[in-house]
């Protein structure tokens, strides 16, 4: 057999004149009648093959039988490919190698798709063949990527002093806000064990036995709906230190951020990010994770829709609510019918029971706004809101008039929505934040209680724990998220290492003695050994690779991912398994238990 000797990336004009031996598949098929040309691919890119019948009649039989996706090894001359014949797409293109001897390692099939075409194709289809879609030279690229920033990680993390150290995958089921992966256990009947949602409880472990520094590249399980950028299957870069205070974390994450944005995509980034308070970005963006690469800022305009003798503001600030609206740059392009239709059907899905709008026209140098709302604003409240939006000729104004918490839900969305079809930003570029001061707790009006707003370990700062007894619902947190381009790439917090604060907060959250020593035990046990103060954060690898790749489905840099319905359409995963193996671990399926009510009636 032939031994490769070379990649098809690599061969330039200066190789002229080099024997080598390529090894790849056919991407490609020329038969010119007297040449046959054959692009050969690998992981490293695309070398022209020329096969000769009058110097290697042979070779160039054999090259006749070719097909795309056949494995093949050609031993040959590197040469020019001649003036006005270079393809300058190619790094290789300027040069070929004439073939004197090719051997046929595989045949393939027709391919279910063409590797050029492939985003055209289902992605159904492309999953379930994926040892096909992973071929394709975009998909080689985003795993190099995800392999170059796992590289990037490692190296740093090792320099700074940190342990790579991995934590069980066989766990307990504890709370930790999603549903757990259970695994049953075949030598302890009836007990099951729980993939981790993080190792977060392990890791916090970690420090109270004197490891200081601890990262882990780990993968991660929750059994939630799948969406576009989160998958149940997940990896983490995960991280906990000793010793330190938020602004450690921060820092030290930042420069790791700064280091993968330009050792991959060469961009520098300004240190240190800019850092927003949970509070301003829920008042000026609704959401706690904002996209920063446009403006467009939320307003609160219920000062002046209390006065107006519009019904719909008025009675909603009567009754406690808020008017919120946003100003959109060159959006008096929407028809009426595009407003009233397509944008208040889309708000509406978030919640909110309506979208009234204006738009800005200028005249005499005056900005006016124009609606079948406005004539219930007299013209200084009308002036008011062009002041407060700071409103252009041509803009579009919308309103959502609801508690506080829909008018964000549906506003925030919609203003990323119409930033990417005003083009009000470059989808090239990125918006990094890191939000701060998160409140501890959230309130669930339906049962009555706090819920963490992160997790159940996250601390309170120093200034806030008497409020542990006083005021929970305004206690701020030592959590801090980074958002790039509004999504959550990373975040964490400074964990509780107070044995006795930890039992205040459990207690708050319902979380009963006998409950927390059920479920965290072995947790509460190692705090009371002298646990460091301590503080760590965790990145989605997974989601940063996105963001670099510059895709916006998650599933293009996994592998080998799941469905929106958490199946794997390569493997068939999950299936059903043996009768005999659920016997083994004491378990019945309704399929099964019927099968014996069958068998008991014959």
């Amino acid at each position: 057999m032939l031994k490769r000797t070379v990649d098809c990336g690599s061969l330039r004009l200066k190789d002229s004149g080099r024997e080598v031996v390529l090894a790849g598949w056919v991407h490609s098929y020329r038969d010119h009648g007297n040449l046959v040309f054959v692009d050969l691919r690998d992981r490293e890119g695309l070398t022209q093959l020329v096969f000769n019948p009058e110097t290697y009649p042979e070779a160039h039989k054999l090259a006749r039988d070719l097909r795309c996706e056949w494995v093949v090894a050609a031993a040959g001359v590197v040469g020019p490919r001649g003036e006005g014949l270079e393809n300058p797409k190619l790094a290789t293109g300027q040069i070929e190698v004439v073939v004197s001897k090719l051997e046929i390692l595989n045949v393939a099939k027709t391919p279910p798709f063409e590797i050029d075409n492939a985003e055209k194709t289902n992605e159904e289809i492309r999953l379930t063949n994926r040892y096909v879609d992973l071929r394709r030279p975009v998909m080689q690229k985003r795993l190099q990527m995800r392999h170059r920033v796992t590289k990037i990680v490692r190296d740093f993390f090792d320099t700074s002093g940190f342990w790579e150290i991995e934590t069980p995958m066989l766990g307990k089921s504890t709370p930790e806000g999603a549903r757990d992966f259970l695994v049953p256990s075949r030598l302890v009947p009836n007990s099951f064990y729980a993939l981790p949602q993080s190792p977060q409880l392990f890791k916090q472990i970690l420090m109270v036995s004197g490891v200081d520094k601890y990262f882990q590249i780990v993968r991660c399980f929750r059994d939630e709906d799948p969406r576009a950028d989160r998958q149940a299957e997940f990896t983490q870069i995960d991280v906990e230190m000793s010793f330190v205070d938020s602004d450690d974390v921060i820092s030290l994450h930042e420069k790791l951020i700064a280091k993968i944005w330009k050792d991959i995509l060469g961009i520098e980034l300004t240190l240190p990010i800019r850092r927003m308070t949970y509070k301003e970005s829920m008042k000026d963006y609704g959401i706690d994770r904002p996209d920063l690469r446009f403006d467009m800022k939320l307003k609160d305009i219920s000062e002046i829709a209390k006065d107006s003798s519009f019904k719909v503001f008025s009675s909603v600030v009567a009754n406690g609510g808020i008017v919120k609206g946003l100003c959109a740059p060159g959006g008096a392009k929407y028809s009426r019918s595009d407003i009233e239709k397509t944008l208040t059907g889309f708000v509406g899905d978030y919640g909110a029971k309506g979208l009234a709008w204006f738009k800005a026209k200028e005249e005499n140098g005056k900005i006016t706004l124009a609606s079948s709302i406005a004539k219930f604003f007299d013209e200084q409240q009308l002036d008011k809101i062009v002041e407060t939006f700071g409103a252009k000729d041509g803009d579009l104004l919308l309103f959502v008039a609801d508690k506080e918490k829909i008018a964000n839900k549906a506003l925030a969305p919609l203003r990323c929505r119409l930033a990417e079809e005003l083009g009000l930003y470059d989808k090239e570029s990125f918006g990094f934040v890191w939000v701060v001061d998160f409140p501890l707790f959230d309130w669930n009006e339906d049962e009555k209680r706090y819920d963490s707003l992160h997790h159940p370990f996250t601390a309170p700062i120093a200034e806030d724990l008497e409020k542990l007894k006083t005021d929970p619902a305004n206690i701020i947190s030592q959590a801090y998220d980074l958002v790039v381009n509004g999504s959550e790439v990373g975040g964490g917090s400074i964990r509780i290492h107070d044995p006795r604060v930890q039992e205040q907060v459990f207690e708050l959250l319902n979380i009963s003695k006998e409950q927390a020593r059920l479920q965290f035990g072995f947790f509460l046990d190692a705090l009371e050994y002298g646990a460091p103060p301590h503080g760590g954060l965790a990145f989605g690898l997974d989601r940063m690779i996105m963001l670099l790749a510059g895709t916006d489905n998650i599933r293009d840099v996994i592998a080998f991912p799941k469905t929106q319905k958490g199946q794997c359409l390569l493997t068939n995963a999950p299936s059903e398994v043996d009768a005999k193996q659920l016997e083994e671990l004491n378990l019945r399926t309704q399929k099964h238990l019927h099968q014996l009510e069958k068998n008991a009636d014959k």
